[in-house]
């Protein structure tokens, strides 16, 4: 019985709300331009010189490490390649899968020139039948 107020709908809040953020607003003190312009210049200032600030000790702790022998000279690339099997193998050096390639093409080569060499003696012989067939059907006459 306390209560005999209603309390107010959806809209009614949300209209609440935005009079509420007006009210706030009215409120604000804003800067003047002048002091806008200044805190902006600040701010980028700031910005730019942290952003130098860490690029040299980014350089700076990577020439250290490189002096110190942190990382290696001699840099292996590794990929992947999978096999016919659908098995994946890693770490597979540069120089071995361009072995690979190599000898991989030179077999296709051999391969191709094998299949011509076939086809050369299957015409060669599809040749000879036919003139010996002619040649027969000469004598036959």
């Amino acid at each position: 019985m306390a209560d005999n107020k209603k309390k107010p709908g959806i809209f009614g809040r949300i209209a609440q709300q935005f009079r509420d953020v007006r009210a706030e607003l009215k409120r604000v003190v804003w800067p003047s331009k002048e002091k806008l312009k200044n805190t902006s210049a600040v701010v980028l200032v700031v910005i730019v010189f942290f952003a130098i600030f860490l690029s040299i000790i980014n350089n700076g702790g990577h020439w250290v490490l490189e002096k110190i022998g942190f990382y290696d000279n001699v840099t292996t690339t590794t990929t992947t390649t999978a096999l016919p099997s659908d098995t994946i193998v890693s770490d597979v050096s540069v120089e071995d899968t361009v072995a690979e390639t190599e000898t991989e093409a030179t077999t296709e080569e051999s391969e191709e020139v094998e299949t011509e060499a076939s086809d050369e003696d299957t015409e060669e012989s599809d040749e000879t039948e036919d003139t010996e067939e002619t040649e027969e059907s000469e004598e036959e006459v």
